[in-house]
């Protein structure tokens, strides 16, 4: 019994990581505040050049409104700023480096003016999809 457990152990002490180089990243700015009625902001900045800075507050229904920014960093070593707005509407990031939607094709850009035509002039349609006025 006794060698199955230092079996055991050997095996996991073996299993650890070995000699892995890591970089010790000196931490250049960490402010942070609160004033406890749920307004807040913090900024972080690494000498590796990743950076954040968020601000919050309560909107009137309680939840937190967030805005921002970070750097993602990219594969030939620069960075890519994300500004955000996180609010009721979901979490809404800005940048560069994110994919846009492609243009809607010119048929569907028609269904839709059409549609807006007839609610100006006030047409409208039941839950079955028929028109009621």
């Amino acid at each position: 019994m006794k060698f199955v457990i230092a079996f055991c152990l050997a095996a996991v002490a073996l299993a650890a990581p070995q000699g892995r180089d890591e970089i010790p990243v000196a931490i250049l700015r960490d402010d942070r505040t609160d004033d406890g009625a749920g307004n807040f902001n913090y900024a972080f900045a690494a000498d590796n050049g990743l950076e954040m800075e968020v601000s919050g507050s309560p909107n009137s229904v309680g939840a937190v409104v967030m805005r921002g920014f970070y750097l993602v960093p990219l594969a030939d070593g620069g960075f890519s700023r994300i500004e955000f707005v996180a609010d009721e509407n979901g979490f809404q990031p800005i940048g560069e480096i994110l994919p846009t939607p492609h243009p809607l094709p010119a048929h569907a850009q028609e269904q839709i003016r059409f549609a807006e035509q007839l609610r100006a002039e006030g047409v409208s349609f039941d839950d079955q999809g028929r028109r009621l006025k």
